[in-house]
Parts: C-alpha cells; sequence; structure tokens
C-alpha cells in the first residue's frame, strides 16, 4: 500500500519517527559512586577472593599508569596512552573472559592485554616501537594494540567468524573509544559479526571525548549503545566506573555469544583523568576542573575500595602493599626491557620480508657492513 502524501492524515510524524530511535537504553548500575549497592541483581556471584583479585588488578593498573607517565617523562618509555579512570571498563571487563578467549585491544587497552598473558617488559618494548613487543608468547590469545582507530573492530569481527566456525565455546573481545564508534570499521565490523551470529563482545569506553572532541559533537545519536540497533544485535548501556556492573553485564554478554546468539556491543560509560596520550596532547585546553572533579567522585577504585572495605575484605595497608609489589614488577621489567638488543637498520630489513629481493639484499649487506664497524 502507498501512502498518499498529499492528505495530511497520512503525513509522516518525523518527531515520533525520532523518539522511537532514540529509545531508552538505561545504564545499568550495581553501585553508586559512595560504594552502596543500588541494584542486587547485578551484584555477581563472586567469592571473596575473586573480589579482592579484582580489586589488586585495578589498583596494580593505577600504580601502572602513573610509573608509566613517569618513565615517559624520563625518555624511558615511547608512546603512552593514560588509563587512569578507566580501570572498571578494562579490568572489570576483562575479568569476566577466560584464558582461551580473544584480546584484540587498542592502544590504551596495554592493561588487559598484560592481565591477559602479555609480559610486561614486552609491553613496555611495543611502547618503545621495539620489533620485540609484538613477539608474542605462543599461549597468548591476542593481536598487538592497533593503532589505526577502530581497525581492531574488523579484525575481531574475522577472529569471531573463525571461532564460531571452529565450534569454539569462546569469544572474541575488543575495544575502542567513543572516537572509534565514529568510524566505518566499527559498523562494518558489527554489522559482518552480526550477520554471521559470529562469538564477539565489542565494546566502546566512552570516556566523553575522541582526543579534544566532544561526544556530542562526533555523532547525533543519543547513546552509542543504541548504534547496535542498525546491525541487528543488542547493545548495552554500562556505569564503567562501577566494577560490579561492568563484570555483570560482561559475563552475560560473553554467555549469549558462546551461545550461539552473535555479538553484543556494550557502552561502558567512564572517563580518562590524564590526556588522551603523552604525544602533545592538553586536555585543559577542552575539558573544565568542574568536569574532572565530578568524575573524580566517580572514580572507579574509591567505590570499589569502600564497597570491599564495608565487606571487611580491604585496608589501606592491604592496598599499600599491592602499590609497592607493583612498584618492584614495573622496575624490574623496565630493567629487562632495558636489556633488549638495540634495534639495527638491517634488522628493519631482515624483518619487512620473508623473500628479500635482490636489492634488498644489497640495502642489508651495506648495513650490516656500517653497524659491524
Amino acid at each position: 500500500m502507498y501512502y498518499n502524501m498529499a492528505e495530511k492524515k497520512n503525513k509522516i510524524n518525523f518527531e515520533a519517527l525520532m523518539e522511537n530511535i532514540n529509545a531508552d537504553f538505561p545504564i545499568y548500575q550495581a553501585l553508586d559512586q559512595e560504594g552502596k549497592i543500588v541494584n542486587e541483581e547485578l551484584v555477581p556471584d563472586l567469592s571473596d577472593d575473586e573480589l579482592v583479585e579484582l580489586m589488586k588488578r585495578m589498583v596494580w593498573s593505577r600504580v601502572l599508569d602513573q610509573r608509566s607517565t613517569a618513565l615517559n617523562r624520563q625518555g624511558r618509555l615511547g608512546f603512552y596512552a593514560p588509563t587512569a579512570g578507566q580501570e572498571a571498563s578494562q579490568l572489570a571487563s576483562h575479568f569476566a573472559f577466560e584464558k582461551e578467549d580473544v584480546l584484540l585491544p587498542g592502544y590504551r587497552d596495554v592493561p588487559q592485554l598484560i592481565q591477559h598473558g602479555l609480559p610486561l617488559s614486552e609491553a613496555f618494548l611495543w611502547s618503545r616501537g621495539h620489533m620485540a613487543g609484538n613477539l608474542y608468547p605462543e599461549d597468548l590469545q591476542a593481536l598487538p594494540p592497533q593503532i589505526i582507530i577502530g581497525a581492531q573492530y574488523v579484525q575481531a569481527a574475522g577472529v569471531a567468524l573463525g571461532l564460531k566456525k571452529r565450534n569454539k565455546k569462546n569469544v572474541v573481545f575488543t575495544y575502542t573509544g567513543d572516537g572509534g564508534s565514529s568510524q566505518g570499521d566499527f559498523y562494518e565490523a558489527i554489522n559482518f559479526a552480526g550477520a554471521y551470529k559470529a562469538n564477539a563482545v565489542f565494546y566502546i569506553q566512552n570516556n566523553g571525548f575522541a582526543i579534544s572532541t566532544p561526544r556530542e559533537k562526533q555523532t547525533a545519536a543519543k547513546t552509542l549503545a543504541q548504534k547496535a540497533v542498525a546491525a541487528g544485535i543488542p547493545g548495552i548501556q554500562v556505569d564503567g566506573m562501577d566494577p560490579l556492573a561492568v563484570y555483570t553485564v560482561s559475563k552475560m554478554a560473553r554467555e549469549w555469544s558462546i551461545n550461539g546468539n552473535g555479538p553484543v556491543l556494550i557502552e561502558a560509560l567512564t572517563y580518562r583523568y590524564g590526556p588522551h596520550t603523552l604525544s602533545g596532547d592538553d586536555p585543559t585546553r577542552y575539558r573544565t576542573k568542574d568536569m574532572d572533579d565530578e568524575w573524580q567522585l566517580k572514580d572507579p577504585l574509591i567505590r570499589f575500595r569502600n564497597y570491599l572495605a564495608e565487606k571487611g575484605l580491604w585496608s589501606e595497608d592491604k592496598e599499600e602493599e599491592i602499590i609497592e609489589q607493583t612498584k618492584e614488577e614495573i622496575k624490574q621489567a623496565i630493567a629487562d626491557a632495558d636489556r633488549a638488543p638495540k634495534q639495527k637498520i638491517s634488522d628493519f630489513l631482515k624483518n619487512m620480508y620473508e623473500v628479500q629481493p635482490q636489492n634488498i639484499k644489497e640495502q642489508i649487506e651495506f648495513y650490516e657492513a656500517k653497524e659491524s664497524k
């Protein structure tokens, strides 16, 4: 049946259409910013030991961020994207997955990668641009961090389809930022994975800014989770500063996916306290102190610390012990990274080609002669 647009009663109500498109996507939350339970249904069935282990990993990540920032400023570390503020969205989500699940990180997702099995010294070498930072242990189910914004999503869709075709009860999980959700790769990946019901959990760590561009200037969508609708997959918003809610939503998404239902898109509402990267970004140029202060009150470590302390599972002494252990671990790892052989031009040429053409062989010989002097 075709509608006669000339008839007033059949005019399309675009405002009503927009209301339907911007359907309500609730923000799932288990703990408020004081660490009090606000939704019992989202409190996961984790043992006391598991809760403490998750907190240890979050404290470890905060210390790693602080020390990595200092090492970068000392000239001992290369590229670095700060992670402070995103411990719940990163480590609580990772906590929901298995060792055999495949992690495809972006450049801000090094903490998850280390927890998944990458030696810390190799993570430091990756930051320095050293080839050894990409030589992963054979049992590490992960790819190196992707620098191209959103490209890990496309890779994840392919890996996820491979898991499905091999009848694996595992998933691929991958992360991008709110800026990544404005990339073409983002939609292509969730659409492909959705069409094939591939085993994947996609995360958008919505920290409010794509470098300096506010989220609301990137897209007219009221939420980023609702972008899943176009791909025909579930989209969920979660309080990304709440480790319990992030874990529960992640665990449920994993179960949904491995049971043959296809991928899930999770938007974690979080915040990065530092700059986009330490390569020249100045967040004071586009963020206000009031905004920073507001998000500091939602700090995931404070929230989880209060929750665990109320249960008698955490103390200031325990946290100080983890901090000192982490500092020692970092000290040892950076020393190990310092001992890695210096890279040579001849090595770059050798690593570029599996079968070297004649002109490359000549260049290798030329540089090897210079390097041996």
